[in-house]
């Protein structure tokens, strides 16, 4: 078993891994040569102004009372520069965001397996080709550009991480610490002699990265008081800066000004995917070289967001989010970024037409060498093999040869020559798929992509005999039923994987297993145990039905639950908790101390509690779930509260009716379910073969496990989770923190129905290699669907969103895997405590 464990796990690693060698590469290149347009820039300096998850319509839509929320950028857009809508490309994270806006390119997909918080690949940025850049926000995103820029001219001043708290009272104090650094800044350099020569050299950049927007909206929704009045707080900010700036350049006109954002927010506090509210962010320009307002003669856009933004009158000119980049190099003369695929809006430019014809070729021609670039880097290598003709053999040499074949086998000898030959057979072949890697020079992952299927057939190929005595024995099964059998698994994953695009066919999927003891004959000889199925699962249908959970937070669901479980004091603590935790957030007086050391102790004893338990089935179980339960709960922020008690009702019927099903079909090895102890050793006697009815409780399995993947919203979408659902542990803001609870949110379901399927394969006797042989082939079999729908066209998000359906099945196969070791462990192990206070496993 463990062999087959360590084996198993290897191939699925290596398969799972090489679709990030295939599709997660990065699409950059180096080597092009830098182009900047050869005329005098129209500014010596710029100023850009990100206000981080602002959206569009949050800045230019008037409140209730007809008055903007930005006094001031509103009469910048209607008297002295150029706005529009800046459109994003998903994700909608910060990273990205900010790398478009400065580096002029989207998502470098090879982000996905490096992590969030740096472009896992060095690039060119308009930070990089500056003169001077100074940087003043967050410690998450103004060191990814300092890194890649070559020399030291990249100045960042952040604020401690322990400020971006999303229990803060106050978060728009992340912008006004970003404002009064800037002016005590330039007040230093006054008297600074060194520091004011570098401030007035040309090319220089100012990037304010303003955070507390995206903040109050994470933690009290974009249309709350506190996320609208801290768009007024930053207008006011920028007012002020801008007064600032020009005194201190004694008004030379020489400043240009971009106000900008990374990504807008849902409405329900949360950004990554491509809803408008995400996609949609405003953009406003002004000063130097910035064309002035102008007056929209006609309407070329068919959305009605100018009247609902009362800008009717002005001319609105929206960009891609890549386009910023190369709008700021030519406002003050830089290089464009050399792997930026922005296009020069030129209707933001108030300059020449010679200045812009000079901008725009700049702009092509360094697009057009990354294109050069990338095809100087492919190499086509023609191999040619020879092959030696084919000769029949002679008569006489056919006849040798079936003298030889018969004296083998009388000898008993023909397995073992068959296993030679195969083994020399594959042995050329791994050689001859070597050798044509080597010619072309192939990194060493391709030798593992094109080596491993050769020892995986050769081991099948080994097992002829098996597979031959099997197709053997097919006339003699009963054809009708494992045809039947065959169309029902054939429907059953085609269902998986549709509920990979529609929850909804997971209801639809519930509502058929909850027909499976009318049909199988079950509700005749055990009705209590049939109904608490039927009943368990239409309950559990109702939960794909659902919206995504993570919209609109509301703790009422929690405290339902609650109402179904008040014995178990220690669940009704976690509700107080997760209660009291909440109103004192929105009371805006922080995590109490004592709910968050409570929820991390309950959540390091979930993990020890049911080792303390006895490993009767039913008693063990139970101790897990209530345990698991325990830590779901502070975990939860609206209905998904109720799924895990809904999930285990089912489990728990489950495994009732599995084993009416063993005593119905007469097995001669019953067992009481209360006397099933996950720590006895297995009788080896006792072991049965496979047989057709094992498919179909390894088909519930992954069914279960699909279920507890998509019950309450689609993991597979980065906007499902609220970071509200870690609230009870902390609020400080840490994306390995919050993503590892976030998981582990996801992983109980996983393990209640884990532990189920580890109490069934015990209590029917079956080979847990066996069964989980099955599971494995179904599994595979999605993910062969998935592969096949893995788009290398269309948008981004297509693309993301095909490739991860894929990777999601395989990572759930190679997650089972260790997850069945865990919820072994979980099961069978107990700690035992002796009269000297020794502990030690059993």
């Amino acid at each position: 078993m463990m062999i087959f464990f360590i084996v198993g796990l290897i191939v699925h690693v290596v398969f799972f891994l090489s679709i990030f060698d295939i599709y997660f590469t990065s699409p950059l290149v180096h080597g092009m040569t830098p182009q900047h347009v050869p005329l005098a820039p129209p500014a010596k300096r710029l100023v850009l102004f990100v206000a981080d998850g602002l959206r569009a319509d949050s800045l230019f839509k008037p409140d209730d009372n007809g008055t903007g929320r930005a006094p001031y950028l509103r009469s910048v857009i209607e008297e002295s520069g150029t706005w529009g809508v800046s459109h994003t490309r998903v994700p909608t994270e910060s990273r990205p965001g900010h790398v478009a806006l400065i580096a002029g390119f989207y998502e470098d997909v090879s982000a996905v397996a490096k992590g969030w918080k740096e472009n896992p690949v060095e690039f060119d940025s308009v930070f990089n080709e500056s003169r001077h850049t100074w940087c003043w926000g967050s410690p998450d995103i103004l060191p990814m550009f300092a890194k890649g820029a070559t020399g030291d001219h990249v100045h960042t001043y952040t604020y401690p991480p322990e400020r971006e708290d999303f229990a803060s009272t106050d978060a728009s104090r992340l912008d006004t610490w970003v404002f009064d650094e800037v002016k005590d800044f330039l007040n230093v350099a006054k008297s600074n002699e060194t520091l004011l020569n570098m401030l007035h050299e040309e090319q220089n950049v100012f990037f304010l990265h303003l955070l507390g927007i995206d903040t109050n909206g994470h933690a009290h929704r974009p249309m709350s008081k506190e996320y609208l009045e801290n768009i007024g707080l930053v207008d006011s900010g920028v007012a002020e800066f801008v007064s600032v700036m020009d005194d201190f350049y004694g008004h030379d006109g020489k400043t240009a000004y971009i106000f900008t954002s990374d990504h807008g927010m849902t409405n329900w506090g949360s950004h990554g995917a491509g809803h408008p509210s995400e996609t949609l962010t405003p953009l406003v320009a002004w000063g130097a070289g910035v064309q002035t307002a102008q007056r929209e003669g006609s309407h070329k856009y068919d959305d009605n967001y100018l009247k609902e933004w009362g800008l009717e009158t002005s001319m609105r000119v929206d960009v891609n989010q890549a386009d910023i980049a190369p709008l700021m190099s030519s406002l003050i003369g830089v290089p464009f970024p050399v792997n930026s695929v922005g296009v020069l809006p030129l209707n933001y430019l108030n300059n020449s037409q010679h200045f812009k014809a000079e901008s725009i070729y700049a702009n092509a021609i360094q697009i057009l060498e990354q294109f050069r670039v990338k095809m100087a880097q492919k190499k086509e290598t023609t191999i040619s093999f020879l092959f030696t003709p084919y000769q029949p053999l002679s008569d006489s040499k056919q006849m040798d040869f079936m003298r030889n074949a018969r004296n083998l086998i009388q000898k008993g000898q023909f397995d073992e020559a068959v296993k030679r030959s195969l083994g020399q057979m594959f042995l050329c072949i791994g050689l001859l798929v070597a050798l044509f890697l080597m010619v072309q020079s192939s990194p060493w992952t391709y030798y593992i992509y094109c080596l491993l299927p050769v020892p995986v057939w050769f081991s099948v190929m080994r097992e002829f005999e098996t597979l031959a005595s099997l197709v053997r024995s097919v006339p003699s099964l009963p054809l009708s039923k494992c045809f039947g059998y065959f169309l029902l698994v054939t429907f059953g994953i085609e269902l998986l994987v549709v509920s990979f695009f529609y929850r909804a066919m997971l209801t639809l999927g519930l509502v058929v297993l909850a027909l499976w003891p009318m049909v199988s004959g079950l509700y005749t000889k055990a009705k209590v145990r049939s109904l608490s199925w039927m009943l368990s699962c239409l309950f559990l249908a109702v939960f794909p039905l659902l919206p995504v959970v993570g919209r609109e937070p509301d703790v009422n669901y929690v405290i339902l639950f609650v109402c179904i479980c008040f014995q178990m004091m220690q669940v009704v603590l976690c509700a107080y908790i997760l209660t009291s935790t909440h109103s004192s957030l929105q009371l805006k007086q922080g995590l109490p101390l004592f709910n968050q050391l409570v929820s991390w102790l309950t959540l390091v004893s979930s993990f020890l509690i049911p080792l303390l338990s006895s490993t009767r089935l039913f008693r063990r179980l139970l101790s897990i779930l209530m345990s698991l339960v325990c830590v779901y709960l502070l975990l939860s922020t609206g209905y998904e509260a109720l799924f895990p008690p809904v999930l285990s009702w089912l489990m728990f019927a489950w495994i009732n009716i599995e084993q009416e099903t063993m005593n119905t079909q007469g097995s001669s090895n019953r067992t009481e379910l209360s006397s099933t102890d996950f720590a006895e050793n297995i009788d080896i006697t006792k072991i049965r073969q496979l047989r057709l009815d094992d498919i179909r409780r390894s088909y519930f399995f992954v069914f279960f496990i699909i279920i507890a993947f998509f019950g309450c919203g689609n993991i597979a979408s980065i906007n499902s989770f609220d970071p509200a659902s870690v609230y009870c542990f902390l609020t400080v803001f840490n994306p390995f923190i919050m993503g590892g609870m976030l998981m582990w949110k996801v992983l109980i379901p996983f393990v209640i129905v884990m532990c189920t399927f580890e109490s069934i394969q015990v209590s029917t006797q079956l080979s847990s290699r066996s069964l989980f042989l099955v599971v494995l082939v179904i599994s595979d079999l999605m993910a062969l669907h998935f592969f096949f729908l893995v788009k290398d066209h269309g948008s981004w998000l297509d693309i993301g969103t095909s490739i991860s359906h894929y990777v999601i099945v395989m990572s759930m196969t190679i997650f089972l895997m260790l997850l069945s070791v865990m919820t072994h462990f979980l099961t069978s192990k107990r700690i035992l405590i002796g009269r000297k206070r020794k502990m030690h496993f059993r």
